[in-house]
């Protein structure tokens, strides 16, 4: 029996929405039906580029669309938990954009709305359904490290942005924690989870340090130590205003593991490659095969795990340990959003 076809409505008209509408139009599990944005001049802007799809001039009108299953959420951090709980309760099962919300306490409510109605949620960390982060995964759980004891991931983007940018802007949701930082946290957490024999893990600690811009009240760079269950430490490293190298290394009693691209890994004709180092031989590279583009594995994802609710690559438990992480981040540097002082 053939599975169906997800028909998709996309929640915002930004660079990511077009990255992931262009996805959707090779797709084999998922078809563009819709898009909105807060103006219909730019709904219908976007829609010129994808022959066939609905503009609707309102999020609102996108949720009631009746043809509407699934709704990908792409607009700004805050927007996030509002247009969530509004797609549970329109009965739209969601894949939103990370991260899923400003805070532990927004992924609650989101979580909670999209169990109160049944519908599917996953936060969009494409990297996670990638078959390289599998593999990585799978080898830590086999033992091929050995007993895995360190962790170093980082990611860190200079774009030279203006004050104005939404990366530098706190009413935004901006800095490197919430915008990439929330990459290390999810791959340290997963990693140190594989190595204890679990999805995931949460650390038992975390100190940090950084620079927070004095007119943005942003994070523009920070690391962090973080320990682990099992005695496993991580440091990680996230700016905006800082590039860096943008890889991750895991340290084992037995061999090292790196990444060159961990979230944004190789595809078709150029592979990603996991490295494996034992002492003073020849590194032992693992190319995986990845035939689909970037955004076509965490779309098959919902498709396939639709009726579960969740999706095991990142699941509501997952979402909400790594908020919870992140919050402790932004806490230690005193970085703080409208958002954390909303009561209830």
């Amino acid at each position: 029996m053939t599975a169906r076809i997800l028909r998709w409505g996309i929640i915002g008209t930004g660079k990511i929405a077009r990255t992931f509408a262009r996805a959707l139009s090779t797709s084999d599990s998922g078809v563009l039906v819709a898009v909105a944005s807060r103006t219909p001049e730019a709904a219908a802007s976007f829609s010129a580029e994808f022959a066939g799809i609905r503009a609707h001039g309102s999020y609102e009108a996108l949720l009631s669309d009746p043809e509407v299953e699934v709704v990908y959420i792409a607009t700004p951090h805050p927007g996030h938990a509002h247009w969530s709980i509004l797609a549970a309760r329109a009965k739209k099962h969601i894949l939103c954009e990370k991260p899923l919300g400003m805070n532990h306490a927004e992924v609650s409510a989101i979580v909670r709305a999209a169990r109160e109605n049944d519908v599917f949620l996953m936060e969009a960390f494409m990297y996670r359904c990638h078959p390289q982060t599998q593999e990585v995964a799978r080898l830590i759980r086999t033992g091929a490290l050995g007993r895995v004891r360190g962790i170093q991931a980082s990611f860190g983007i200079d774009g030279a942005f203006p004050a104005s940018h939404r990366v530098l802007n706190n009413e935004l949701g901006g800095g490197g924690i919430l915008d990439v930082g929330c990459y290390p946290v999810s791959m340290a957490r997963l990693v140190a989870g594989a190595a204890l024999g679990e999805a995931f893990s949460d650390p038992l600690d975390l100190h940090a340090f950084g620079h927070v811009g004095e007119a943005s009240r942003v994070d523009e760079y920070t690391m962090a130590v973080l320990e682990f269950p099992g005695a496993i430490v991580a440091s990680l490293a996230t700016s905006v205003k800082l590039w860096q190298e943008n890889s991750v290394r895991v340290f084992g009693s037995q061999a090292r593991l790196f990444l060159r691209a961990p979230w944004h890994p190789g595809l078709g004709e150029n592979p990603s490659e996991i490295v494996i180092e034992r002492g003073k031989g020849q590194p032992e590279v693992i190319r995986v095969p990845a035939p689909g583009t970037l955004y076509s594995y965490e779309i098959d994802a919902v498709r396939a795990q639709l009726e579960r609710r969740e999706a095991a690559q990142m699941s509501w438990a997952d979402s909400l340990g790594n908020a919870l992480t992140l919050d402790r981040w932004r806490r230690a540097l005193g970085v703080t959003f409208a958002a954390d002082r909303v009561e209830g």
